[in-house]
């Protein structure tokens, strides 16, 4: 709970749904994720205290296993999981229930080059993550039931952990994300800086293109992507706060989905704005994204550059598309959060 990003959103919405349950988390920053829980008893591991964890927390990789291993869960008899790698893992009484939503499946365990890129460490981390993906196997067999944020991830699981899971979509703030008649020309990205995110791509094809693109999210990529787009109309700004992101999103053009994601929430809270989004034709955005409806699919750097280029804003209505974000509220996923771990109790 130290980024802001979708996954923290969606797990704000999973602890709203049990307002008087705790929380138990590796490391917390309330300066950036505070207002997402107000109220809420929150409990950290020995992460909490390592040096420099605002700055370093990836490098810790190889001890969040057991910080999460290492919490004392006994007095539950439910346990709700949110997890993009290790909560998954907790170790829970033999006869609780444990439900874990999966954002994804551990990237490590199938992407090495793209999970580890950008982080100069290169094949030296190789034995580390070796380790990472035996205990990883392991931990997906604990919970008594897994969620999938998309039918990808559902897939994934199937495969990677031989296991199935219950398509639960992520939700969107609808109150938060709405309309508005203003315009501006410039195309959008919001986004942590990751290398498998590939904003190098979008920021190749706007340069290609000639057209703005203004970015905004922070991470390990920040300063080659600066690099990068030095002398082009791309703007990085680095982290901006809600409201910043939520007016860029409104004005923009169109928003821009460069990388492959397990579902991804950006194209919803886009729709949400009544604005389309130009993704890559693979994962989550094969369902958030509708072509011709509610945006774009891309399959090459060519194709991306030529959509920039002529790309035609009036062809969308803003009303078909604020329509498709409707499925996606938070009430509606709330609503079926409960539903899973009430039918898991009566059928254990």
């Amino acid at each position: 709970m130290n980024q802001r990003g979708g996954a923290e959103r969606v797990f704000a919405q999973i602890a709203h749904t049990f307002p008087d349950a705790p929380i138990y988390t590796s490391m917390v920053d309330l300066d950036v994720t505070g207002d997402l829980f107000p109220g809420r008893t929150i409990h950290t591991s020995f992460l909490q205290h390592m040096p420099a964890r605002r700055r370093l927390f990836r490098w810790y990789a190889h001890l969040y296993p057991r910080a999460f291993e290492a919490f004392d869960l006994r007095e539950y008899d439910v346990v709700v999981s949110s997890s993009s790698a290790w909560a998954k893992g907790v170790r829970t009484r033999a006869d609780a229930v444990h439900v874990s939503y999966l954002h994804a499946v551990s990237r490590f365990v199938f992407d090495y080059d793209a999970y580890i890129g950008g982080f100069g460490v290169g094949t030296l981390a190789r034995p580390i993550i070796n380790r990472l993906v035996a205990w990883d196997e392991q931990a997906a067999q604990r919970p008594t039931r897994l969620l999938a944020n998309s039918q990808n991830v559902a897939d994934d699981i199937a495969k990677y952990y031989r296991r199935s899971a219950t398509v639960v979509h992520p939700p969107v703030d609808l109150q938060r994300f709405t309309p508005t008649d203003n315009r501006s020309d410039y195309f959008f990205i919001a986004s942590r800086l990751l290398p498998y995110k590939r904003i190098d791509r979008a920021i190749a094809a706007a340069k290609a293109a000639d057209v703005r693109l203004v970015i905004v999210g922070t991470g390990p990529s920040l300063a080659a992507l600066r690099e990068q787009a030095h002398g082009s109309k791309v703007e990085l700004l680095g982290f901006v706060d809600d409201a910043t992101v939520v007016a860029l999103m409104r004005e923009a053009r169109a928003v821009i989905l460069p990388g492959s994601e397990d579902f991804g929430l950006v194209p919803i809270e886009a729709a949400a704005c009544g604005r389309p989004t130009i993704a890559l034709a693979r994962g989550g955005a094969m369902t958030t994204v509708i072509p011709d409806v509610t945006g774009a699919h891309f399959s090459t750097q060519e194709e991306l550059t030529e959509i920039l280029r002529a790309f035609d804003v009036t062809r969308f209505s803003p009303e078909r598309i604020r329509a498709h974000a409707l499925e996606f509220g938070n009430d509606a996923f709330r609503r079926r959060i409960r539903e899973c771990v009430e039918e898991t109790v009566v059928l254990r």
